[in-house]
């Protein structure tokens, strides 16, 4: 698979990050036995595999048991751990965690980001992560106390570089300011079904300051993927049915699949994001890889772009 360099900091990435947060199969961990610790890491060998080198995590992924397995994983292939980069996110606290009646939440207090930052360094069994993320902004974030935080633990050789996720153009600003160190990522979602980065600043911004974005959810959860059908209940179904219309049209011009086309899609755009693939389906995993074989030129890109605004340029 083709690579490109995370941000400004020099790490080379796969083109595609695969996505752990179905590795565990349930977000209840007493479901996760033994079996389907082996069913994650088999799909983790699949997809180092087929080239991917790049892996997105979150503390809150299965409860945890995603990042654990990883660790499992890299106990088993050692060689992994010179290969691979590893992303986690935190920030996102849980219903009754960490005690009953505590109510979801976002959290990017000092304390709570070097704790997370430690309990995911030991569930995935390194000393240093590559990539931490905020999961979401938290309306009550400090930027100078989060920037506290990041350079508490750069400092300490526990996490290399720093990013966000899901966050307005204008908290990156605040944080950045605060920070006297890049940030490298945006984690956001983005496809033809959400084209809201294109026109608020997000994708902008990313190209100003040099920021990877990550597009979370790159299939709009499925629903661009080959062989899905839009929803007849949505009151977005003519829209939905246009977008597919068209990335079946040119993936056959192309001799390739939709999942394909959409992928190619995002990977076009000069900010170099980085779609996250989420699928555990082994041949899925497989089959997104030739995304970063195709560049689209600029009308089929606006083909597409065309079809998921439901009208012309202006």
């Amino acid at each position: 698979m083709k690579t490109q360099t995370l941000g400004n900091s020099g790490i080379e990435v796969s083109r595609l990050a695969y996505g752990c947060m179905r590795l565990s199969g349930s977000w209840d961990r007493r479901k996760v036995d033994a079996e389907a610790i082996a069913r994650g890491i088999c799909t983790l060998e699949v997809a180092v595999e087929a080239g991917y080198t790049f892996f997105d995590h979150a503390d809150i992924y299965g409860d945890t048991t995603c990042e654990s397995i990883f660790g499992q994983a890299l106990r088993k292939h050692p060689a992994w751990r010179d290969r691979l980069v590893m992303a986690t996110k935190c920030g996102i606290r849980l219903v009754n965690q960490p005690e009953r009646g505590q109510p979801y939440r976002y959290d990017s207090s000092a304390d709570h980001i070097i704790r997370s930052a430690e309990d995911s360094l030991r569930r995935l069994q390194v000393e240093k992560l590559d990539l931490l993320m905020l999961h979401r902004p938290d309306f009550l974030a400090d930027p100078g106390e989060v920037a506290q935080a990041f350079s508490k633990l750069r400092s300490a050789g526990k996490v290399r570089e720093f990013g966000v996720s899901n966050f307005r153009p204008s908290l990156v600003s605040a944080l950045q300011r605060a920070l006297d160190f890049p940030l490298e990522v945006h984690q956001i979602e983005m496809h033809p079904l959400r084209l809201e980065p294109l026109t608020d600043g997000t994708l902008d911004q990313s190209l100003e300051l040099g920021l990877t974005p990550m597009a979370w959810s790159p299939l709009a959860g499925g629903k661009l993927a080959s062989g899905a059908v839009p929803d007849s209940q949505s009151p977005d179904d003519s829209r939905h049915l246009a977008i597919l219309k068209v990335l079946d049209e040119i993936a056959k011009e192309l001799g390739t699949s939709r999942t394909v086309i959409a992928l190619s899609w995002l990977l076009r755009h000069p900010s170099k994001i980085v779609p996250v693939i989420g699928t555990t389906n082994h041949d899925r995993i497989r089959e997104a890889v030739s995304a970063t074989e195709i560049k689209l030129d600029r009308p089929t890109w606006y083909r597409i772009l065309r079809a998921a605004q439901g009208h012309d340029l202006a």
